[in-house]
């Protein structure tokens, strides 16, 4: 497998809390990878790290072929990673395409001089924008690409989420991370999300996602491979079944005794 992201032993402490332990994870390009574990085992901060958040304390982050161990969040994002949070980060007040349109800032000329007194070219940048919003907003939900200009706070917890994900996907990523997309959604809604992942997967051949989830159908159900943490530590990786069947991770993970 030729790794898109690759991480070498990363290690992260908070005090005397060994939050990542030497961690090893690689991603293929247009590979799913479900990142799983119990509440506290390291999930989130990975991606912290991963995205510049967190500096690493040990250990190494290759991603496209660039260290990126030691980059800032900014560095991270042009270097073509985009992520979800668990908590919405949306602002309300603002129109779906408003909100749509922070994530794609590095392609965005945001000069004073270019949005002021060139106006055909800021016309035709702003045009370009509003077509791929739109073609983003309508693999998720074709409703919503006429209703570009509708302020998100009037939308339900799923349209609202599809946004996130539309927003992290506008800047053309080649690498998206997804902190428990489907927090706060009934499973009708966590099913027809889901779909909508799959589909954004089939139409970019390049995308790489990994996804942290506590909903194990879900994981079952798109996820290429897991990879299973437990005190920041990697305790199993392969396909769902054979990650579900381990003991260690029965233990971990499902409760078992």
């Amino acid at each position: 497998m030729t790794a898109l992201l690759e991480a070498r032993g990363l290690t992260k402490y908070f005090g005397g809390v060994l939050a990542l332990d030497h961690l090893d994870l690689a991603v293929a390009r247009n590979e799913i990878v479900g990142l799983i574990g119990p509440n506290g085992s390291g999930k989130t901060t990975f991606f912290n790290v991963i995205t510049g958040i967190y500096r690493a304390d040990a250990g190494r982050a290759i991603f496209d072929g660039l260290d990126i161990t030691a980059a800032s969040a900014q560095a991270v994002y042009r270097a073509g990673i985009s992520r979800t949070f668990q908590r919405s980060r949306l602002s309300l007040p603002l129109s779906i395409f408003d909100n749509i349109m922070i994530g794609n800032h590095k392609h965005l000329n945001q000069s004073l001089w270019f949005n002021l007194f060139r106006r055909d070219d800021f016309k035709r940048e702003f045009e370009a924008g509003y077509a791929a919003a739109r073609e983003l907003v309508d693999v998720f939900e074709p409703h919503l690409a006429d209703r570009l200009f509708e302020p998100v706070a009037g939308l339900p917890m799923i349209d609202r989420r599809r946004i996130e994900i539309c927003r992290a996907l506008i800047s053309r990523p080649k690498l998206l991370l997804l902190d428990e997309p489907s927090a706060g959604m009934t499973h009708d809604e966590t099913r027809a999300l889901m779909q909508d992942i799959l589909s954004v997967r089939a139409r970019n051949k390049d995308l790489a996602i990994i996804i942290v989830e506590h909903e194990m159908g879900v994981i079952e159900r798109i996820t290429d491979r897991c990879v299973v943490l437990n005190f920041g530590r990697k305790i199993a990786e392969g396909p769902y079944r054979a990650v579900a069947e381990d003991a260690e991770v029965q233990q971990a993970y499902l409760g078992a005794t």
